[in-house]
């Protein structure tokens, strides 16, 4: 069986979490509720894809699309 794929959603999420930048400080400067990101970031919650292009920017991601090899 193949190796399970990791949700872009739970990548933004572990990047939070890996970041130095505290979540209060990222609402701010998105201009977000606490309460947006700790829902999003409890699983209680997704975000709508503006949202989650704006905060991969912040957080200085880059989206690379890998094709899948078919047999």
């Amino acid at each position: 069986m193949g190796k399970k794929r990791t949700k872009f959603s739970d990548q933004i999420r572990a990047a939070v979490d890996a970041s130095a930048i505290r979540r209060a400080h990222i609402c701010k400067d998105l201009d977000w509720s606490p309460t947006t990101m700790s829902l999003f970031m409890s699983h209680q919650r997704g975000l709508s894809m503006t949202a989650l292009d704006d905060l991969a920017e912040y957080l200085g991601m880059e989206v690379v699309v890998k094709r899948k090899k078919r047999s």
